[in-house]
């Protein structure tokens, strides 16, 4: 029955079987959270195909009509638009109609699946939950960095720098898939030997971190289509062999994603030269993500409690945040470095209540509420204050 379906397997179904897909994360300015006139939720400029035919052209508007498909519930006679006049030079899905549901402030940093099925013929989807959020993109292999574009399906073979050192990479290869670890090491290595920005690493940690993140998912993506891709196109003589080979990838796609968020990470901190230790004992045998400058500072009661600080890490954020709060009772602030691309300002709120500062990448700052930004740290902003307080 439909209704036994998770909206996260409805999305994910409908972009195996759509013509063209794109998912984003709601931000401030779509859902009305930055306290602006709404108009529409926003759609890259790579996206375009989604769209239109052909790009809009500056100096003028462009738009059409089409039907979009709620939840897999209701309809929306809804209008995509170009805006090229003026300073304006953005695309639009706009008339939702009145009492939807969806553009709503407590609705920032949900998942937004569009779906292409047909010419003027649309599915779109509103994912809610982290595992929802989750479960979504582990199905195509996604981080939190791959949104806000068309969602890749197949691997497309080429011959870019990047491609040419990834498979020389694979070529080199004796096991299957490497540990998380060198994975993530390979993926920060193919992209310094090919865009030569090593500098970064204490210049803009922000850019570098999403950089590493998203050289990594490309990296997971050929590799995958290199040991799969053969199996896949000759296809499977049982339903048994077929989800033996679909349970596999999912699960190294789910096991994959945190951790490599922490060893890009550490990379950053060792490149600033922070002093810290990887999920150290704690009260109750927790093991929060980072302690600044250490396990043993932390349980040395000599030790100023104000001299120490407490970074959590998690692609996305919007429920288990609280995960945080007792995992080291003698930091009662609380950092947390996250991928998510905005939440509500009423969660913001309930961070700050709880003594928590959210840390991301500066490039996703606009997509939180506008009045919330100077609330929220950028991970440079994070590794200076590490600096300050240990001494750095």
């Amino acid at each position: 029955m439909l209704d036994s379906i998770s909206i996260a397997e409805r999305a994910i179904q409908a972009v195996s079987r759509g013509k063209l897909s794109y998912c984003k994360f709601l931000s401030a300015n779509d859902t009305g959270d930055t306290g602006a006139h709404q108009a529409g939720i926003y759609i890259a400029k790579n996206a375009v195909s989604i769209l239109f035919d052909t790009p809009g052209q500056r100096g003028e508007n462009k738009d059409r009509y089409v039907k979009i498909r709620w939840q897999d519930d209701f309809e929306t006679e809804s209008r995509f638009i170009y805006y090229g006049t003026g300073t304006r030079n953005e695309y639009r899905i706009t008339r939702f109609g009145k009492g939807f549901p969806f553009l709503r402030t407590e609705h920032t940093g949900d998942l937004f699946v569009f779906v292409q099925m047909d010419n003027d013929d649309y599915l779109a989807y509103i994912l809610q939950t982290e595992d929802e959020i989750n479960e979504f993109l582990n199905a195509f292999g996604m981080s939190p960095t791959d949104t806000g574009k068309i969602i890749q399906k197949e691997e497309i073979p080429s011959e870019t720098q990047v491609d040419i050192a990834i498979m020389e990479f694979i070529r080199t290869l004796e096991v299957d898939f490497p540990a998380s670890a060198e994975m993530s090491a390979m993926a920060r290595k193919i992209y310094h030997q090919v865009f030569d920005h090593e500098e970064n690493i204490t210049l803009d940690p922000d850019k570098e971190i999403v950089s590493w993140t998203e050289m990594e998912y490309n990296l997971f993506r050929k590799l995958e289509f290199d040991r799969y891709g053969d199996i896949i196109a000759r296809g499977f003589t049982t339903v048994d062999q077929f989800i033996e080979v679909a349970n596999m990838v999912l699960n190294r796609r789910k096991s994959r994603a945190g951790k490599s968020l922490e060893h890009h990470l550490s990379a950053i901190f060792d490149g600033n030269r922070l002093p810290y230790e990887s999920q150290p004992r704690t009260e109750g045998n927790k093991r929060p993500d980072f302690i600044f400058p250490g396990g043993d500072s932390y349980h040395d009661t000599a030790w100023p409690s104000d001299k120490l600080v407490f970074l959590g890490a998690k692609t996305t954020c919007k429920d288990r945040w609280r995960q945080i709060i007792n995992e080291a009772n003698r930091i009662e602030v609380k950092h947390l470095f996250t991928l998510q691309q905005g939440i509500s300002a009423q969660q913001l709120d309930e961070m700050s209540a709880e003594k928590v500062i959210l840390v991301v990448p500066r490039v996703y700052l606009d997509s939180y509420p506008k009045e919330k930004r100077d609330s929220i740290w950028t991970l440079k902003k994070f590794i200076s204050f590490v600096k300050e307080k240990t001494g750095g």
